[in-house]
This record gives C-alpha cells, sequence and structure tokens, in this order.
C-alpha cells in the first residue's frame, strides 16, 4: 500500500476486521454536519453520550452539497457543510472516547434529489455535463478528506455513499481509490446502497465491503442469504455501513423512509433492533453495524417519548443497542 506507513489505530482495526476479531460496534455522528454544530459544548455532551452505549465506532458523516443532479461541481470549500476545523475536532472528540472513528464525506444535492440519482450520460459529449468533470470534482473533494483522515489517523475512510447511478463507472471507481491510497494508508471502504451489494463488480478495490441495511423487518434472512455470496466470493470483511429505523409505527417495515407518516413508538423502534441485532449476529461474517444515526445536538431525554426520528437516545433500542454492542464486543 504506498504512501504514508500504516497507522496503529489503523493497523490494528484491519488486522481484526481480517480475523474476525473487534465488531464495528458503530454509530453515526453529527450528520448532515452544518456548519457551526459540531464545535459546541452541545455536540461534546451528544458524542460522550453516544460513547456511554456501547459504541466502540463511529462513523463522522458530513455533506457537501452540488447543485442539481446534473452538476459537475462540488465546491466542498464552501457552502453549508462543517469545515475542516470542526471535523478535525470531532475526529480528536472522539479518539479521546476511544472511539475508532470512519471518516465518511457525503455529496448530497441542493435541490433535495437523492445523492443516488447523480447521473450522466454513459459516454462523454461536448458541451453535456460528464462523468469525466464530476469525477474530477468529487475527486478532489474525497482526496481532500482523504489527506484528514491520514493526518488525524482514522482507522476507515468511507469514499462513496449510496451512489447508485455511478456504481457502474468502475474505471472511475478503481483510479479514485488507487489515488485515496496514495495520501491514506488506513482502511478503505465504500458504502453502496440497500440491494445492491451483488452489483458492484469493483469490491476486490476497497478493503472493506459495507452497505445500508435498511432492511424490512421480515426481510433480513432473504436479504443476508444474498450478501453472503457476495462476500464469501470476495474474501473480503463485510458490514453495514448504515441500518436502523425510526422510532415511529409503520417504520420497521420500511426503515429507509425518513418521511414515512406515523406517531412516534419507541416500541416499533425496539421491535426492528432486535429482528436486526437477531438476524445480523446469527452470521459471523457480518462483523458489525454502524447505526444511523446519533445527532450532534442531541434531544433532551426527557423528550425522547415524543421523538420519532432514527436517533436511539433515550429510548428502549437505545438500551438494547448498549447491551448488544457490549455483549459483541466481549465475544468478538
Amino acid at each position: 500500500m504506498s504512501g504514508a506507513p500504516v497507522s496503529g489505530e489503523a493497523s490494528s482495526a484491519l488486522e481484526t476486521l481480517r480475523i474476525a476479531g473487534d465488531p464495528v460496534c458503530g454509530m453515526t455522528w453529527g450528520w448532515v454536519g452544518t456548519c457551526g454544530t459540531w464545535a459546541t459544548p452541545e455536540a461534546a455532551e451528544s458524542m460522550r453520550r453516544m460513547a456511554e452505549h456501547g459504541v466502540t465506532w463511529t462513523a463522522i458523516a458530513y455533506a457537501t452539497e452540488q447543485a442539481t443532479a446534473f452538476s459537475t461541481d462540488i465546491p466542498f470549500e464552501r457552502g453549508p457543510q462543517v469545515g475542516d476545523d470542526e471535523i478535525v475536532g470531532a475526529i480528536r472528540a472522539a479518539h479521546s472516547l476511544g472511539l475508532r472513528v470512519c471518516l465518511k464525506p457525503v455529496v448530497n444535492v441542493a435541490d433535495g434529489t437523492w445523492r443516488a440519482h447523480i447521473g450522466f450520460f454513459d459516454w462523454d459529449v461536448p458541451g453535456e455535463p460528464s462523468w469525466t468533470e464530476w469525477f474530477a470534482s468529487y475527486r478532489r473533494f474525497i482526496l481532500h478528506a482523504a489527506r484528514i483522515a491520514e493526518a488525524e489517523g482514522c482507522a476507515m475512510l468511507c469514499v462513496g455513499c449510496e451512489m447508485v447511478r455511478s456504481d457502474s463507472r468502475e474505471a472511475e471507481w478503481r483510479a479514485l481509490i488507487a489515488g485515496v491510497r496514495e495520501v491514506y494508508s488506513g482502511l478503505v471502504t465504500y458504502n453502496c446502497d440497500k440491494y445492491q451489494e451483488d452489483r458492484v463488480t469493483w469490491w476486490d478495490a476497497v478493503d472493506v465491503i459495507s452497505s445500508s441495511g435498511y432492511y424490512p423487518i421480515d426481510g433480513w434472512e432473504s436479504q443476508l442469504d444474498r450478501i453472503e455470496a457476495v462476500v464469501a466470493a470476495s474474501g473480503k470483511p463485510f458490514f453495514f455501513m448504515e441500518a436502523g429505523c425510526p422510532s415511529r409505527t409503520g417504520s420497521a417495515a420500511r426503515p429507509n423512509d425518513w418521511a414515512l407518516p406515523g406517531e412516534p413508538s419507541g416500541a416499533e423502534q425496539l421491535r426492528y433492533y432486535e429482528a436486526m441485532f437477531d438476524a445480523v449476529r446469527a452470521r459471523p461474517w457480518v462483523r458489525g453495524l454502524m447505526l444511523w444515526d446519533w445527532p450532534a445536538r442531541l434531544y433532551p431525554e426527557q423528550d425522547a417519548v415524543a421523538n420519532d426520528d432514527y436517533c436511539p437516545f433515550g429510548k428502549p433500542a437505545g438500551e438494547l443497542m448498549a447491551a448488544r454492542y457490549r455483549d459483541w464486543s466481549t465475544e468478538g
């Protein structure tokens, strides 16, 4: 692997993932990473409370924005996202709590289009936006994050999240990952979307396969059967970079739908967490979960009963998560 020598944290993480040792008992923190929300006492307290729930890994996730799904400029140097100082501060805060860090830079679309729909013609056409132009801009964004991850000793870097229309651009992704390895020496993963695990053709380019596991409560077994074949063929470690369920009625059947109408329900989220943990713990090749998600501005614990979002803080699912993560960490 080119670049600087592998840091102690990254080397340890790579070894434990490959020999089925330390699981990823994780939680995504800080989304979406709006400027000014991470460098606060409230953010520090939020991360501390998260670490109390058996969490050993965190994905520090932030989003920059391109204007539309057909834009090729990703202006990460300006915009609403957190700046480098807040990113570095969050990484250091996580490390001070003993957490391993996956840095997760994400591109969103300012008009609200889901990033999975970012896309262009299959071939470059003069005068039209192209994959070539977009990947050049995206490369600058990801390599900037990779340099931060290297400087701060992050154990893992996620080079993309749910970029479904781009998944077929194998040559561009391989070139991007090769460029990342020139400046970053830790683990590299790509977070494909749900149902896409068996469609990515370049898993050999990353160190760890990861995906968004927002599967319906009654679909875990069949989906894990499908994913298992991908993992076995790849020889790579696997974990769910995202998974979880809102605490809202109806969400167990559609856990990926953050706007699904329903009433606040801690019981619904708990039921989903129980099924999810039972399913993945029965599959030793699933090396962990990076649950979605824990905000930098945490709601008061007494308001948890009325909160219908993904965060499990103050809810029955949070207690279950803490217990299951502690057991998982002990059992390895």
